[in-house]
């Protein structure tokens, strides 16, 4: 796939964003080949605008057991609609549109800041100073080493919406801190699972309690969940209905209890491989 870089981008307004991916010319330029389904990095064009871009076809999505209803793609833009409900932001512009290859997802595509440390293997028992444990990890030749993520206020607000979105797969590829400071999370077809599926690098809150600011939003989105709300009725588009109502059920269990939740134990706690 050819370097992001190679391919020119003009600057895109954030109130143009998503209108430029849903009615936009869509360009493949490459294919992301370690991707198990079809991604196509793209640019999307309209009159004088152009950006990159990532293209998901439902074409290109294989079946999976435990996900008999909707499609990788729906999901996607489901986590977008709930993220921007909570008004953390946290993935990219997303929709749900037809492209060279049939329908399909289509992200803003995110460029990460190399230099962002976000998760760490140290060799010590316990994280140091700014850090949250995990759990340990094997490392080679009988050694294990503490995987640790930073105690980041980014990623705690990530950690909630993960809970309510049901994340099966929240890896530390799919971390997308940026230069100004923002933290974007992609790939999120493997969520809205009706049983607990959650399985996450984000570990290191479980069982503390919430954040004032979590419990506000988590609130706010409680309510937009209500029967002919506005968020209900977008994911009422894009999830059957069995659902949202786990959605709403997952959201009422937090802010009753007050807590990060905690590994089931029931399920794969951490996903493999974890990056």
């Amino acid at each position: 796939m050819p370097a992001p870089e190679r391919i020119p981008t003009r600057r895109v307004s954030t109130t143009d964003v998503l209108t430029l991916l849903a009615k936009g010319e869509l360009t493949v330029r490459g294919r992301l080949r370690e991707a198990s389904n079809a991604v196509l990095y793209c640019t999307v064009s309209l009159e004088d605008e152009e950006a990159h871009c990532v293209y998901k076809p439902v074409a290109g999505e294989r079946p999976l057991w435990d996900f008999p209803d909707g499609t990788l793609a729906q999901r996607e833009v489901a986590a977008y609609e709930l993220s921007e409900a909570t008004g953390w932001g946290l993935v990219p512009p997303t929709v749900l549109r037809d492209g060279p290859y049939g329908e399909g997802m289509v992200q803003l595509w995110i460029e990460a800041d190399p230099e962002a440390d976000l998760l760490a293997l140290v060799e010590d028992e316990e994280p140091g100073e700014g850090w949250k444990a995990v759990g340990f990890a094997e490392v080679g030749d009988g050694r294990t080493a503490l995987l640790v993520h930073a105690d980041d206020v980014r990623l705690r607000r990530l950690a909630v919406l993960d809970a309510v979105i049901n994340n099966g797969d929240r890896k530390g590829g799919h971390l997308l801190p940026t230069a100004d400071g923002s933290l974007y999370a992609i790939d999120h077809g493997v969520t809205f699972n009706v049983d607990d599926k959650l399985r996450t690098l984000l570990w290191g809150w479980a069982g503390e309690r919430l954040s004032p600011e979590a419990v506000e939003r988590l609130t706010a989105v409680a309510a937009a969940l209500a029967n002919g709300g506005p968020l209900a009725t977008r994911l009422a588009e894009l999830l059957t209905a069995a659902e949202v109502a786990a959605v709403r059920a997952r959201v009422a269990a937090l802010l009753a209890s007050g807590v990060h939740p905690v590994p089931s134990g029931d399920w794969p706690a951490i996903p493999w491989p974890p990056v």
